[in-house]
């Protein structure tokens, strides 16, 4: 918070409740993918190149959506750069 020359106080740029606008929106996602994931717990068969297996369908998302971070997280790392 930052205090204005009358004394009184207004939160930062980009924050709610004092909590960063870019912390909400992780939670928000996490939580949708989460309920993504529960959402569709069948059973599916995933082809591969070679082989083929059987799992849970939320086991096949779980796994895109942590690929999807890390190579996020990879690309951040090269554009900080």
């Amino acid at each position: 918070m930052t205090k204005t020359s009358g004394g009184s106080s207004r939160s930062s740029r980009g924050e709610i409740g004092g909590i960063p606008t870019r912390y909400i929106g992780i939670g928000v996602i996490v939580i949708l993918a989460v309920w993504f994931l529960f959402a569709n717990l069948d059973k599916v068969k995933i082809q591969f190149w070679v082989f083929t297996v059987t799992a849970p369908l939320w086991i096949a998302l779980l796994a895109t959506l942590i690929a999807g971070g890390v190579l996020g997280w990879l690309l951040k790392g090269r554009r900080d750069r």
